[in-house]
């Protein structure tokens, strides 16, 4: 299976065929729109083999859900949402700032946070409350009012419980691209968001790509990736634990080693071989990795050519001097450098965001952060005095346009008063 890999064939494989699903989304869609509630509750019978008394979660599913958790994992979720938020917290210095320019001329900007975005949390194969941390926290400390998230059904305990913790306004038993659709529509039960975030299949993304518009959206993110640049002085174990952690995620889970070194390449395909057969998700791992490979390169920077090519969801560089090649990455949802930065340590307890984007998106679009649940205003205060400084520029650049009240809303404010 381990082998080495056409980039550009490579590459275009993994950004999937969000057209193949776009007839039965659109249907999903429609349907929502039509049926509302009733709607949302025979398509989660239908994908999700659930029949739902009620489409919210409710207070007992909640005390439920923390009488089936343990005491340790409730603490290594709370100590974790800490370095989340200190993390996102971090994001918002110097974002809101005024000051005099120029004399009489002060200018800034000011975020605003939005009043009600959605955030949806995948389910069905795994359970991941880490995904509920990662959209909840940075929504709170943007100062999102309210924050509703859908989840597939059933509910784990363990995401309903990070959610809670989180800070989640409203949780919603959904699923899939029904869920999309209600968010981005409203329901009966469900009122209508600004916003939706969070990763999901490709019936998900496709939801979120065809209402956009109706709805803003975070970014597309599909099958969990990671891309390694390498030298001989990389531990091919390591290499091999770093791919097979992506892998396991899903079948579609694509992964590529790039390096300088025919023998790493060799050497971590004889420990994929051994890992993968110990592995507890064996069986997805022996499906993503038909997507996984290797590519050799003559130097490093041929190396982060290839990496800014294809625009990796997680980059892991594992070389000699990782430091000296962050100045060269272009194109990356998140980076990771050196032997002990694995990606699994940014999924779960460092504090950065894991949902970002995958399958080249990363060239158009940044990870989750704060700033995905704000808008952005300029600030201008101009005296008198810094008006007449300006009038001029107005005046000529107005009247080139044609535009001459533009002017005069400038002179009127000049003209020494009778």
């Amino acid at each position: 299976m381990w082998r080495s890999l056409d980039v550009d064939a490579w590459s275009e494989k993994r950004k999937g065929e969000l057209k193949d699903v776009r007839k039965p989304v659109s249907e999903i869609i429609e349907l929502v729109r039509a049926k509302g509630d009733t709607a949302l509750i025979e398509l989660t019978e239908r994908f999700d083999k659930v029949k739902l008394d009620g489409i919210k979660v409710t207070k007992n599913e909640f005390d439920a859900a923390f009488d089936a958790v343990d005491d340790k994992f409730l603490m290594s979720l709370e100590e974790t949402m800490l370095r989340v938020r200190r993390f996102h917290e971090m994001q918002l210095e110097n974002q809101n700032w005024i000051k005099e320019v120029e004399p009489g001329i002060t200018l800034g900007m000011r975020l605003s946070p939005l009043e009600r975005i959605g955030a949806y949390i995948p389910g069905g194969k795994a359970a991941y409350p880490s995904t509920a941390m990662m959209c909840v926290v940075p929504a709170k400390v943007a100062g999102v009012k309210e924050i509703a998230c859908c989840t597939p059904p059933p509910v784990s305990p363990l995401t309903l419980v990070a959610l809670k913790v989180a800070g989640a306004d409203e949780v919603y038993k959904l699923g899939g691209a029904q869920a999309i659709a209600a968010l981005a529509l409203g329901t009966k039960t469900i009122r209508p968001v600004q916003k939706i975030v969070g990763p999901g299949n490709v019936y998900v993304t496709e939801a979120k790509v065809l209402l956009r518009g109706l709805v803003e959206i975070d970014f597309p993110a599909g099958p969990s990736e990671i891309a390694i640049i390498a030298d001989g002085f990389a531990n091919p174990r390591f290499i091999a634990a770093d791919i097979l952690a992506q892998a396991e995620h899903d079948p579609n889970s694509p992964c590529i080693l790039i390096t300088t070194s025919q023998d790493l390449a060799n050497q971590v395909g004889k420990e994929l071989d051994s890992l993968v057969t110990k592995a507890k998700r064996k069986d997805i791992l022996q499906k993503s990795m038909k997507n996984a490979g290797f590519v050799i390169v003559k130097n490093l920077l041929e190396g982060m050519d290839i990496s800014n090519r294809i625009a990796p969801e997680h980059l892991s560089i594992q070389t000699k001097e990782p430091i000296e090649l962050l100045g060269k990455v272009k194109n990356a949802g998140s980076i990771f450098l050196g032997p002990y930065s694995p990606v699994a340590a940014g999924d779960y307890a460092t504090g950065t965001n894991h949902v970002l984007p995958t399958a080249g998106h990363a060239k158009l679009y940044s990870g989750l952060d704060v700033r995905h649940f704000c808008k952005a205003s300029s600030v201008q205060m101009l005296t008198r005095e810094g008006l007449q400084g300006i009038a001029k520029d107005v005046a000529c650049i107005a009247n080139a346009e044609g535009l001459q009240a533009h002017a005069d809303s400038v002179y009127v404010r000049l003209k020494k008063s009778s």
